[in-house]
């Protein structure tokens, strides 16, 4: 096991352009997207918390082109850690570029990615993907009754503390139960809240995004979320940050907004 001090690493897996048809293509991560695509990167991150390893969400496992639940082990690895070093994994949302780690089959069947872990997810959210007659597709829809018959699910209130450091609570927006997941252990905060707040780029911006569930919300929590990480000193972790996806909010002005700062 890796030390107990507390540490928090983003975990790239790659940057994509994402069209219509959801595809994840990679692309190198300076390079612009195809013409009416996004350009999305992947961040899953790692929190070390005395004995516990906690993933904030966890890629997009075998959904991608040239991606694998090898790339997060990969980086895991660079860290001292292995699969089998994770407790405890929370969702921000069930997309599958957020969910799709936690189980791959690169041996012919689904395994588990991190078998020993909990999987902490929405339980409202999680209902409402197993009721639905297919998640996405054949193959995407066989990966998430797996996961319901043998991953180790926590199931989550709408607001929710599972651990004193940890603390949960439904934002909507992107997804109709997407999650702000918080840490707080009195020493260092960090602040995830999947694509209501992805990127560095979004802090300064009011914007309504057609890809959002309930654009107006995500709208709204985007601006609370920033105020709360400014006034109470969060580190917010940019899931699809291409660049630089660990950043502090430090100064504000009425006229340039606030002053963005990246974490090394």
């Amino acid at each position: 096991m890796a030390t107990k001090e507390l540490t928090a690493y983003p975990l790239y897996e790659g940057t994509f352009s994402v069209g219509l048809d959801k595809k994840f293509n990679r692309i190198n991560r300076d390079d612009p997207p195809a013409k009416g695509a996004l350009k999305i990167s992947l961040n899953p991150f790692l929190i070390q918390s005395g004995d516990k390893n906690i993933l904030f969400d966890v890629g997009i496992g075998d959904f991608g082109e040239d991606t694998s639940t090898d790339i997060i082990k990969e980086n895991l690895d660079e860290i001292g850690l292995t699969e089998y070093d994770i407790t405890d994994i929370f969702a921000s949302h069930l997309h599958y570029d957020h969910i799709g780690g936690l189980a791959g089959r690169s041996s012919g069947y689904w395994e588990l990615t991190f078998p020993d872990a909990n999987v902490w997810v929405s339980k409202k959210g999680w209902e409402k993907v197993m009721a639905q007659e297919e998640y996405y597709d054949e193959e995407k829809t066989a990966f998430t009754h797996f996961l319901d018959a043998k991953a180790n699910l926590q199931f989550l209130d709408e607001k929710d503390q599972p651990y004193p450091e940890v603390t949960v609570k439904k934002i909507g927006g992107h997804t109709e139960f997407s999650q702000v997941l918080l840490f707080d252990d009195d020493s260092h905060k960090y602040m995830m809240a999947g694509d209501v707040l992805a990127t560095r780029g979004e802090v300064n911006r009011k914007f309504a995004a057609k890809y959002d569930f309930d654009a107006d919300q995500s709208m709204k929590v985007r601006q609370e979320l920033t105020e709360k990480a400014y006034e109470e000193g969060y580190t917010v972790m940019g899931y699809h940050d291409s660049h630089h996806p660990l950043f502090n909010l430090t100064d504000y002005d009425e006229q340039q907004g606030y002053k963005i700062e990246s974490v090394v």
